[in-house]
């Protein structure tokens, strides 16, 4: 999905949800409950999201799931409110923190297995800036989204990094590590 497919509004109506969602949460203790005839059909389709939280271009929470379980309204939702208070890397948000949160959505397409036959012939494969990257090996998973490109944009430091983030040595390669790509509609 790129930006053409999903008009402006509805764009602009995930980030005002996501923003309530947080603020109801600050309120209430709970995500936004949402009701789905109050959204476009666009919005009711079932979509892997990530929403991600900085103040003053720091992160300040990310979460958000690689498959689809809900709709796209529901999960925009339900993810901003658990990055801005059920992200273990910080405190939950506080009321002062709210009015200089930037929110970040991240619409996932599905998730592609790569075939390679080395780490060099994965590295080959990859498109920086473009894949988002989910690694599994056994019990071992992490995902990078493209955005992380920005801050990681050798392949081989990116994969290394992954591997880190999975809880791997970087330097771990094995014949059963599974690799996936996906890209993402971004909405800021």
């Amino acid at each position: 999905m790129n930006n053409d497919n999903l008009p402006q509004e509805n764009q602009n109506l995930l980030i005002q949800v996501a923003r309530e969602s947080i603020n109801h949460g600050l309120d209430h203790g709970k995500a936004l409950p949402i009701n789905a005839s109050d959204y476009p059909a666009e919005l009711l389709v079932s979509r892997a999201v990530f929403v991600t939280l900085t103040i003053q271009g720091e992160l300040r929470g990310c979460i958000g799931c690689m498959e689809a379980n809900e709709s796209l309204v529901v999960n925009v939702a339900k993810y901003a409110f658990l990055a801005a208070f059920r992200d273990s890397r910080f405190a939950q948000l506080s009321r002062s923190e709210f009015p200089g949160l930037n929110i970040h959505i991240s619409i996932l397409s599905p998730v592609e297995p790569m075939k390679f036959d080395s780490e060099e012939d994965l590295i080959g494969k990859i498109r920086p800036g473009i894949d988002g990257l989910l690694l599994q090996d056994g019990n071992y998973r992490g995902t990078f989204l493209p955005s992380v490109w920005e801050d990681l944009p050798d392949p081989w430091n990116f994969l290394k990094r992954l591997k880190g983030k999975a809880g791997l040595p970087g330097d771990h390669w094995s014949n059963t590590i599974q690799i996936s790509r996906y890209t993402v509609l971004s909405i800021e």
